[in-house]
């Protein structure tokens, strides 16, 4: 990267870091069940709620209990489950029209991060009607209050239930791009366990490793504070011990339950202390093959970090001194960062993660890495700065990873 860049770059981050502490940031309230959001919806007197979700989780029957619940008690559910893995435009305006059409007054989204995203924008493009959504790209471009917005994660990974981000594919121009705004940020969290027992082995794997991916990139970058790099911590301890059990036994409530505890607070520290160089690739490469979030962010996790090298050593090596994952005393910043690196890539293997994406083809990686750099510059506080240049010699190694 071009100094001129860099310096741009570093002033544009210390400006946001400087400014954290007076920024409007915000926790969802946290529901322990599903079954709290009905008298919520009663005690406000809604009538109408739009309820975003997809065919694959609907068709499990998750969201039939809560469908039944609001129809015995006079509140008339309407139901979008259109979305898809990478949602599109066209998921959002399709959920929006529905939201109008049965004049809702709120939005409950029940899933994975997909249908957060996707509800997350919907409510976005009922207060900016005129605004449409690739002029939300960035950061701070709604600053309009959202209708009431209920996250009923069906995951424990993507931190969505939790964060200012939402993510959105252009599905004309395979072009995925970040949405931050604090009014994203949903008004209750439903972590409730029972939602994620059904959850397939290898979804309880990319999720919970997604996850980790945000609790590592918010806490080695340079916009941290005390209460993130605590969250981060948190986060992942609670992965390192629970992660494993969830993906072993799906029907483990404790595993669950922590694993969902762990994705919150994953999403409360990178919602204050953003990601980094992992996320702007993994986007890349949903927009352009339809990869899933977190099977990127889970093969790129360890490339990446051994790539930074004595860059991201010395942070690395407290995180995972102060988890809990490496025990060893007396080894070296280097060391301690390695087997970290080496931890995250067992887990890999240990659920059978793959440890490249080879459907990355040389003609594409100009257009990805110029994504990444658009999305990564210069809001990502990454321990080193690169350009796309810098970063299109990383997807060699993601296709190629052995």
């Amino acid at each position: 990267m071009n100094p001129i860049k860099k310096v741009y770059c570093r002033v544009f981050q210390t400006i946001f870091r400087i400014a954290l502490p007076i920024m409007p940031y915000r926790e969802p309230k946290i529901m322990d069940s599903v079954e709290d959001i009905i008298p919520l919806l009663k005690e406000k007197q809604y009538t109408s709620v739009l309820l975003v979700t997809d065919k694959g989780i609907r068709g499990l029957g998750l969201t039939g209990p809560l469908e039944t619940a609001l129809h015995e008690n006079g509140i008339s559910c309407h139901v979008y489950d259109e979305t898809v893995p990478n949602p599109t435009i066209n998921n959002v305006e399709a959920a929006r029209e529905l939201y109008l059409r049965e004049s809702c007054q709120a939005i409950i989204a029940f899933g994975g991060g997909s249908s957060m995203d996707c509800a997350k924008v919907c409510g976005a493009r009922v207060v900016k009607p005129k605004q449409p959504v690739p002029k939300m790209r960035g950061i701070l471009k709604i600053l309009h209050k959202l209708p009431l917005l209920i996250a009923v994660p069906t995951t424990a990974g993507t931190g969505s239930e939790t964060t200012l981000a939402a993510v959105i594919t252009d599905d004309k121009l395979h072009h995925k791009y970040p949405i931050n705004d604090f009014s994203v940020i949903p008004h209750y969290a439903v972590l409730d366990y029972r939602t994620t027992l059904n959850l397939p082995r290898p979804i309880t794997a990319t999720t919970g490793m997604d996850a980790l991916t945000h609790a590592v990139e918010a806490y080695i970058g340079r916009s941290t504070t005390g209460y993130t790099r605590k969250r981060a911590v948190e986060a992942v301890k609670l992965i390192h011990e629970n992660l494993k059990n969830a993906y072993d036994d799906g029907q483990n409530k404790e595993a669950r339950s922590n694993m969902l505890k762990a994705a919150f607070a994953a999403g409360v520290a990178f919602t204050q202390s953003y990601v980094g160089y992992v996320h702007a690739i993994a986007h890349s490469l949903g927009g352009q093959y339809g990869t899933p979030h977190g099977l990127a962010n889970a093969v790129i996790l360890p490339i990446v970090l051994r790539e930074y090298g004595d860059h991201a050593e010395k942070k690395l090596s407290r995180l995972a001194s102060k988890s809990g994952v490496i025990t060893d005393t007396g080894l070296s910043d280097k060391e301690t960062a390695r087997k970290f690196i080496d931890w995250i890539q067992e887990m890999n293997d240990s659920m059978e993660i793959p440890r490249n994406i080879s459907d990355i083809k040389e003609e594409d990686i100009p257009i990805m890495a110029d994504h990444a750099d658009k999305e990564g510059n210069p809001l990502y506080p990454v321990p080193v700065l690169m350009d796309k240049y810098d970063l299109a010699k990383w997807y060699p190694l993601i296709r190629a990873n052995k």
